[in-house]
């Protein structure tokens, strides 16, 4: 065996070893694009895109596996990638319903379209005040969708409560879809 090797080093050999994100996972980042999927938004989501922030929140993200979350949320239901977030729940109570701008329109690692919809089902040790940290899936290569948002304020709307465990998907009344160009 060789000699351990220092944190800080692994940590900057992993910055310059990652690979560039697939440009066709997350947001485009092209203000037309992103124009469409505002335009197509159910009446709900205008609404709600509309309305005054129940909370500008600092967002981080997680994963599961390889040093990330394991096994169960808060309320004890399995994490649903890009729809579990954990809060505050002093702040944010557990079991609502939450809709945050900025994933709007954000295409997933499946080719579907995010529709804003998040789950308040979980908290977290460091996740104090306005802070929220974003469930990507299983593995690093999850956050790529979302690294976008990752250390920055986010705007977040209440859109309700939930029973039971965070849905995998959700129906709203018309499915956002991006138009093709």
């Amino acid at each position: 065996m060789g000699e351990p090797v220092a944190y800080d080093a692994v940590v900057a050999h992993e910055r310059t070893a990652s690979e560039t994100p697939d440009t066709t996972i997350g947001s485009s980042g092209d203000v037309d694009t992103d124009a469409v999927a505002v335009a197509n938004l159910t009446p709900e989501q205008a609404e709600l895109m509309a309305e005054d922030p129940d909370w500008n929140a600092h967002a981080s993200l997680y994963h599961a596996g390889g040093g990330g979350a394991t096994g169960n949320d808060s309320l004890g239901c399995r994490p649903v990638a890009m729809r579990t977030v954990a809060t505050d729940p002093r702040v944010i109570p557990r079991r609502t319903r939450l809709f945050i701008r900025e994933t709007v329109g954000m295409r997933l690692a499946d080719g579907t379209i995010h529709d804003g919809y998040w789950y308040a089902s979980d908290t977290g040790g460091s996740i104090k005040g306005q802070r929220v940290d974003l469930y990507t899936g299983n593995g690093r290569v999850s956050m790529q969708q979302a690294r976008r948002l990752n250390q920055r304020t986010l705007t977040i709307v209440r859109a309700g409560t939930f029973d039971g465990c965070p849905p995998a998907t959700t129906t709203p009344a018309a499915p956002l879809q991006m138009a093709s160009n």
